[in-house]
């Protein structure tokens, strides 16, 4: 893909800045858009994410991925943290996806996403990718419980030009090749007995596998399996 990078100083959020612009409808560049400030930067549901101003990577991805069908939208979910990942790999080591897209480098997060799609029919026209990115803050004020920086872990500062054209570049290789296997070798906690909290309470399990739609799949230490959208299970760190 050739990428159109735009560099804004401020916005509430770099998703809904795109969405501002009407470029889903009036284009089919796949665009970046990355602001040195986001006021209301979030997750998923109400979570925020806290972001010193000029220091981190907040960037949206505007693509049209009309050759992916609406059933396996979570690949897309795979090819940018597989990215994000493989370009932080030149920095450090020890880095793997929280299940289904945080990055962590040990019991620390690194990067956040959230991924918004538009279908059409049975395929997706438009895909919205924002991304959360702790690269040179050195020190987190919110009760965010784990948060790490590129920073904190190097304790030098990090080129994010550099970093973000190397995302897109491996975005690029990521988005259209069969990477299931990959992904789940790359799984926060994919070997042994770990603790998880669902609306039953607190217990222990193993990853079986993630499903082509994105459901985790557990096995817990009766034996028993268990099948998880997003939200219905959390990790206990």
């Amino acid at each position: 893909m050739e990428w159109e990078i735009i560099h804004i100083d401020e916005t509430d959020s770099t998703n809904r800045w795109l969405k501002s612009q009407q470029l889903t409808a009036n284009s089919q560049k796949a665009i970046a858009v990355c602001a040195e400030y986001q006021t209301a930067g979030r997750g998923c549901g109400t979570n925020r994410w806290e972001s010193e101003r000029g220091k981190n990577l907040l960037f949206s991805l505007l693509l049209h991925p009309e050759q992916i069908h609406a059933s396996k939208q979570f690949h897309i979910s795979m090819a940018i943290s597989l990215a994000i990942t493989e370009a932080l790999g030149q920095y450090i080591g020890n880095l793997s996806i929280k299940w289904p897209n945080d990055i962590y480098w040990k019991n620390g997060k690194l990067a956040g996403i959230l991924i918004e799609n538009t279908l059409q029919g049975t395929m997706i026209k438009d895909c919205i990718i924002g991304v959360g990115l702790n690269v040179n803050q050195q020190h987190f004020r919110s009760d965010a419980p784990n948060p790490v920086s590129l920073w904190q872990i190097c304790e030098r500062e990090t080129d994010r030009e550099k970093l973000l054209h190397d995302i897109l570049n491996c975005l690029d290789h990521y988005l259209y090749h069969d990477i299931k296997q990959k992904y789940c070798a790359m799984l926060y906690r994919r070997q042994g007995f770990h603790p998880y909290t669902d609306k039953n309470g607190a217990f222990m399990a193993e990853i079986m596998d993630v499903a082509d739609d994105g459901h985790l799949l557990l096995r817990d230490d009766n034996g028993k399996e268990h099948r998880y959208a997003f939200k219905e299970v959390q990790f206990i760190i």
